[in-house]
């Protein structure tokens, strides 16, 4: 039985829109290009990072960031940035009993922009304010914390296998894996998700695995 779902942030619950047209802003560059260049780092299964190194070889990526940040172009987190099956679900998951709980690889900043929606879970967490980032095992040794059940009544919900899935099962509890986003769509019905106990296509599936 699922007592507890925990789920990722990023192509999860919110859309990755925002965060990659402002880059290509800063970079000067057309948000067509960069995007186009994260499917291509995505589909090599390397660091979506990296399409900003094809654009910028020796880029500071954490300096840029501070000088965008100094600029007034902070992140940003809003509710037109969620996708539209994620209050709702995570409402009706709570409804059923689920403990739920947020937790990915975001920055401290994040974190609070996440607990701002007021969405329905019972707690938020993040890489940055953890210090620790998927796939280490002890961020999903975290998430066992969060969740407060055991691990086979934990399903870990997110869209890369390689940070979400794998990890998870490695960790002991359960998964699913999400067709949204370039890496849900990319890896969906691939090996790389095979080890996924479910694979859904809205977070509206996983209601019923939460019921008594």
């Amino acid at each position: 039985m699922i007592r507890a779902v925990a789920l990722d942030v990023g192509e999860t619950l919110i859309r990755d829109d925002r965060v990659w047209a402002t880059w290509a802003d800063w970079l000067g560059i057309p948000r067509h290009t960069l995007s186009a260049l994260v499917g291509a780092v995505v589909a090599q299964g390397r660091d979506n990072a990296d399409a900003l190194r094809l654009i910028r070889p020796n880029i500071d990526i954490a300096a840029e960031r501070a000088a965008m940040e100094a600029a007034g172009l902070d992140e940003q987190m809003s509710e037109e940035d969620l996708y539209p099956d994620v209050r709702p679900a995570l409402a009706a998951l709570r409804k059923s009993g689920a403990r739920v709980v947020i937790a990915g690889n975001q920055t401290a900043r994040a974190g609070k922009l996440l607990r701002a929606l007021d969405l329905p879970v019972d707690e938020i967490a993040t890489s940055g304010e953890w210090g620790i980032a998927k796939p280490d095992p002890r961020f999903f040794a975290r998430v066992l914390d969060l969740a407060g059940t055991a691990p086979d009544e934990i399903v870990y919900v997110g869209d890369h296998p390689a940070n979400d899935t794998q990890p998870a099962k490695a960790a002991g509890l359960r998964a699913a894996h999400l067709r949204r986003g370039p890496w849900g769509h990319l890896w969906a019905d691939t090996a790389e998700t095979a080890a996924a106990d479910w694979h859904i296509d809205s977070l509206h599936d996983l209601v019923p695995l939460a019921m008594p």
